[in-house]
């Protein structure tokens, strides 16, 4: 079987406004035959992505500029200086990208039916009436419920698992012969990332499709790929099949990659002292009201819930989007208005400002949308001291920054330092020295590891199970990462449509669970 694609001796390259350059990519070399799919894994910086955007020109040229002896060749013919216009007959025809956020890829203003049928005009010869059916032919082969009500809706009006689904009929809409996949999958739940999968390869059957699936994920690669290229500070350091790879590794990186799947390694907590409790919470989110504005119509996000918490536990809590996780934390923490109880320290905090309660702290998903970008370290780490330990003087705030940023790995040189100047794992590390510094009983961490590399997030749960030991901490683990919450949990609670489905320890929720919804995510989370 020939190659569809060739790619030889590849470099690319960045420059300064100083005009100095700095490799991305140096010396890259695989081929993909049609049918095949390559998975290109790496973290963070290690050129996979930038070696991906050479294939289409999509690098910002001239800032990035390649080698002389660097080569893409697609069926035979030369892309790299490939003019604009000869581009346009490729890109989007030949060969689809499908990029990792699709809310980014998508026009807020513009309905899903539109922005697929956009990809048909620019390519095709249809009339109106044959795009609408094609629009909607594809919204079916992505297995996209009720296509004809869903191509009349806005990007926003859709899950985050059919708005990929939609970035996926974009990106088929011609039939092309290479699809690249750039972290397609990243922040979906499990049984979402499963489906995902699975329609890639069938489309890879019923198209002959080849695949170049990008991820940090080497569960998923090792998943849906026949050849694996690992990427490592933009060197190719290993590139074989994807058994040989994960059986026979020849690389220390690719060895270390293999080797950060998490272990579950918890041991129990013998001490059973109960520090929180919620009974029967409630949130309601009003969806239609009447010409006087009252609520005549509401949702449930989360439903009668109930659970407790010891010290020094952790309570994993998983379920799909929309299952009430996020929702719950954001009533414990005082974010959201809930009905029922919130008991801490033998105390109903109902009626107090949760804000202001030390006691429990939260960690977000995306810690860069959650760190000031105009605050240095120093001053994110610090603004909880100064409302909680005003009798402290500065100088006795500012040595327990020091000391806070030294027990979650960061070294004292960052404190001035601002958040677009660190990687996700390291704003991570800040996030949780600023819950940590005001010293809470309680940390709530909201997908604390989801958008980080699998190396990243073995370094983060290794990090927070020696915070929790160093300071007796119970945490509020929630994610939809269920390698994550088997790693980390004394306890699990799985939710769905804001109702508790099962809870219990975590070795008798992973090896007994005994609902079948329980099952389909241990089942669709594939774990090794």
């Amino acid at each position: 079987m020939n190659n569809i694609l060739e790619v030889k001796n590849l470099s690319v390259y960045f420059r300064d406004i100083n005009g100095k350059d700095f490799p991305a990519a140096k010396n890259i070399n695989f081929t993909l035959k049609q049918g095949e799919v390559l998975g290109i894994v790496g973290e963070s910086g290690s050129g996979k992505s930038v070696t991906a955007l050479s294939v289409l020109g999509l690098l910002p040229y001239p800032k990035a500029h390649h080698d002389k002896i660097s080569s893409i060749r697609f069926l035979g013919k030369e892309l790299i200086g490939l003019d604009d216009k000869s581009f346009q007959n490729i890109r989007g025809n030949e060969i689809s990208f499908i990029f990792q956020e699709p809310m980014s890829s998508l026009n807020s203003l513009h309905k899903i039916g539109r922005q697929i049928g956009e990809c048909l005009k620019l390519h095709q010869n249809l009339s109106s009436k044959e795009i609408k059916e094609r629009v909607i032919q594809l919204l079916k082969i992505v297995k996209i419920s009720n296509p004809e009500q869903k191509a009349n809706a806005y990007p926003f009006e859709l899950s985050g698992g059919q708005r990929q689904r939609v970035m996926i009929a974009m990106a088929i809409a011609n039939n092309p012969k290479i699809l690249i996949a750039d972290e397609p999958t990243t922040a979906l739940d499990v049984t979402v990332q499963k489906e995902i999968i699975e329609l890639l390869l069938s489309l890879k059957q019923k198209l002959n499709m080849s695949i170049i699936f990008i991820s940090h994920d080497l569960r998923l690669v090792h998943h849906i790929s026949d050849k694996i290229a690992v990427m490592y500070k933009g060197d190719l350091v290993e590139y074989n099949s994807a058994e040989n790879v994960f059986l026979h590794p020849e690389n220390d990186y690719t060895k270390k990659l293999i080797h950060s799947s998490i272990k579950l390694n918890i041991k129990e907590n013998n001490e059973k002292i109960k520090i929180f409790e919620a009974e029967n919470i409630t949130v309601e989110f009003p969806i239609k009201r009447n010409f006087f504005g009252k609520i005549t119509k509401s949702l449930k996000a989360v439903d009668n819930v109930s659970f407790s918490l010891n010290k020094g536990e952790t309570l994993g809590i998983v379920g799909e989007s929309g299952s009430g996780k996020t929702t719950l934390a954001s009533a414990i923490v005082g974010l959201v208005k809930y009905k029922g109880k919130i008991i801490s320290k033998n105390k109903d905090i109902h009626k107090k400002n949760n804000l202001k309660n030390k006691d429990i702290q939260i960690v977000f998903q995306d810690p860069y949308n959650s760190l000031n970008p105009r605050m240095n370290v120093a001053e994110i780490i610090l603004e909880g001291m100064k409302v909680h330990y005003k009798n402290l003087s500065s100088e006795e705030q500012y040595q327990q920054v020091l000391q806070m940023l030294k027990d979650v790995g960061l070294s004292e040189d960052v404190v001035n330092k601002y958040p677009n100047e660190f990687s996700g794992g390291q704003r991570q590390r800040i996030a949780l020295a600023r819950a940590l510094i005001i010293k809470p009983e309680i940390v709530i961490l909201d997908e604390p590891t989801s958008a980080l590399d699998v190396t990243v997030q073995a370094q983060i749960m290794e990090l927070l199970k020696q915070l929790q030991l160093k300071y007796d901490l119970s945490y509020i683990f929630i994610s939809h990462d269920m390698h994550a919450v088997k790693s980390i949990s004394h306890k699990v609670m799985v939710m769905k449509n804001g109702k508790i489905v099962e809870k219990g320890s975590a070795e008798k929720i992973f090896n007994s669970p005994s609902k079948s919804y329980t099952k389909n995510l241990i089942a669709a989370s594939i774990i090794d």
